[in-house]
């Protein structure tokens, strides 16, 4: 059976005065896809995931979730729908435990109008849990502050998963990271894949789009100039002219 629509941009436009940030955006994204989204400096990737995920009105057009326009709605009560979102910079409590942090988006992230401040054994679990599954256990114990890039970054994505979104929207989730802990949040995706999390994420590394992402979607000027396989980025004139200055094997995914 096909996979239903979970996400879907008709004509949606975000202008800033004469800018057309996103310029009349059609899209549809399914339940379970990993799409990786890449465009050069400017292009107007991080504004489409601000219209998307709430934070930001659009100015003509509608985003749907699950069939259900969303337009104007909070990213809290999206949150509580099953929308999860990440930023580029990590956030947390850097003078508490990753347990901790993960412990206070359980309670406060829980939907209940008034979330009781203490802890139930259930969320400790539940806490470990995913913890275990972003494969920092060991680290939960030590003071935000304390960790390294890699960790904090994996944090990020454990505090967006703890309440099973349908879909998460990272938003360059391994800038700043070396290669071979690119290679270690790789893991990390592929293992929520395999839970039905729909991904959908905006990257400058070509080698982690192209390897993660099932589809690719190349935005410039506000516009979606390529949609499809990511193995298809390279050959496609358009987006060879968007990139002009890269060469080609940064393109086919090469560089980290």
């Amino acid at each position: 059976m096909p996979s239903k629509t979970i996400l879907e941009c008709r004509g949606v436009k975000k202008h800033y005065g004469a800018l057309a940030a996103v310029d009349g955006i059609d899209l549809k994204i399914k339940e379970g896809e990993t799409v990786g989204i890449g465009g050069p400096n400017g292009a107007g990737k991080t504004t489409f995931f601000d219209l998307i995920s709430g934070l930001t009105a659009v100015t003509s057009g509608q985003v749907l979730f699950r069939d259900q326009p969303i337009t104007g709605i909070a990213p809290h009560l999206l949150f509580q729908q099953g929308m999860a979102r990440t930023f580029q910079v990590t956030s947390g409590f850097a003078s508490l435990t990753v347990l901790e942090n993960l412990l206070a988006a359980i309670i406060f992230g829980s939907g209940e109008e008034r979330p009781g401040l203490f802890v139930r054994n259930q969320h400790r679990e539940r806490a470990m849990r995913v913890l275990d599954e972003c494969g920092l256990r060991d680290l939960s114990a030590h003071t935000v502050g304390d960790i390294p890039v890699l960790a904090r970054k994996k944090l990020m994505v454990a505090s967006a998963v703890v309440h099973d979104p349908s879909i998460l929207l990272l938003d360059e989730p391994v800038g700043g990271l070396m290669p071979a802990e690119i290679d270690e949040f790789i893991q990390l995706m592929f293992k929520l894949r395999s839970k039905g999390i729909c991904i959908v994420f905006i990257e400058h590394v070509m080698r982690f789009l192209t390897t993660v992402a099932d589809r690719a979607l190349i935005i410039h000027q506000g516009k979606l100039i390529y949609d499809g396989q990511p193995k298809g980025i390279a050959a496609d004139e358009l987006v060879r002219s968007v990139y002009l200055g890269s060469s080609a094997s940064t393109l086919g995914g090469n560089a980290s």
